[in-house]
């Protein structure tokens, strides 16, 4: 069993995470990141948005990311965390294999999942000709023939956003969406195609996509598909130590509830950050929680450090015990000041002195 103490432990390896560890790190603390290894955007091609780093494969951001954390002395460690559970001092995290690692404060960065229609031939599209947010894929489908498909109520904001990135697009309304008589000319206004009718499968030649099937057995052409899914944040471990999950105002999914820009959850020492808590951020967003957090754990630490100090933690004295016993020693001269309220007896010096004068 490994009984290093760290003072962080970050559970989930992503862009969240490591920035926090990166922080963390080069602030002098000890810090454990535990990734299981399971990305939300392991399938796509590239991170866009991400200054600097756009287009590049998601893998290698991560991997690049590891090695800086491990140039300033952080751990990275591949495994996957069944549970956590609160000590006397911190959190002791217990993996699959057995191994247990204790930190005085907790990060979790596990992000989400995509729960995707149960449609044919969708989820093997899933981060090829299957896309979910315009700004992440919509100039690499720019110009193309893009279908949208109904899964809930933004699905026509969908529609209407990829109307900025191509003239031909449908909404596939999947017995799902029921747009309002406003959307409906707003639909019309940009020249959006509606189909009616349940989709019953996503088409493709050589593992490209190449349209859609309806129930009733039309079949339509498209080149790019945008699918809203219901994202779910990965928050079991957050919830079992009382951390608290809640529906998001937009209806995409569940999410746990921390502080928009420390992280802090509803479980003392307990923080969160990236996906897990932000379901719509992209990575670049992700990373900058993270770092966010790290910050704030830091500060968080270093004010139980000094609280410490200021209170003897670390031996028997302290200010306020010194106070005490001068109060009964010395009363009001404890600050070497006579107020005259003192009675003296005259010691040998003294009286040398006097006969002296």
């Amino acid at each position: 069993m490994d009984t290093t103490r760290y003072d962080v432990v970050i559970i989930g390896g992503g862009a969240a995470g490591l920035s926090a560890a990166t922080t963390l790190s080069r602030a002098l603390r000890p810090v454990l990141v535990v990734d299981a290894g399971t990305p939300r955007n392991a399938l796509a091609a590239g991170v866009h948005g991400y200054l600097s780093r756009d287009g590049m494969n998601p893998r290698e951001l991560l991997s690049i990311g590891r090695s800086e954390v491990l140039s300033y002395g952080g751990t990275v460690i591949d495994g996957e965390t069944v549970s956590a559970r609160r000590t006397p001092d911190g959190f002791e995290v217990i993996l699959a294999d057995g191994s247990r690692f204790v930190g005085r404060r907790l990060l979790v960065t596990t992000g989400l999942t995509d729960q995707l229609p149960p449609i044919d031939g969708l989820r093997e599209q899933w981060g090829k000709g299957v896309v979910h947010c315009p700004y992440c894929h919509g100039w690499e489908i720019r110009g193309q023939r893009i279908g949208v498909l109904g899964t809930g109520p933004l699905s026509v904001h969908q529609a209407l956003l990829f109307r900025q990135w191509a003239s031909d697009i449908t909404l596939f309304l999947n017995d799902t969406v029921e747009p309002t008589d406003e959307e409906w000319e707003k639909l019309a206004a940009r020249s959006i195609a509606v189909v009616n009718g349940a989709v019953a499968s996503v088409d493709t030649i050589d593992g490209v996509l190449t349209g859609l099937t309806l129930r009733q057995g039309n079949s339509f052409k498209v080149q790019a598909l945008a699918v809203g899914t219901r994202m779910e944040a990965r928050s079991a471990l957050l919830e079992s130590l009382g951390a608290t999950s809640q529906a998001h105002p937009s209806g995409v999914g569940r999410f746990i509830e921390a502080d928009a820009v420390a992280g802090a959850t509803a479980a003392r020492g307990v923080y969160a950050a990236g996906n897990v808590s932000n379901l719509t951020a992209q990575v670049i967003t992700a990373a900058a929680e993270g770092t966010m957090a790290g910050a704030r754990i830091n500060a968080d630490l270093m004010e139980e450090e000094t609280r410490w100090a200021v209170e003897g933690h670390f031996g028997p004295f302290s200010a306020a015990s010194e106070a005490a016993v001068s109060e009964i020693v010395l009363s009001h001269r404890r600050h070497g000041i006579d107020d005259g309220q003192t009675v003296h007896v005259m010691g040998a010096a003294e009286t040398l002195e006097t006969v002296e004068r």
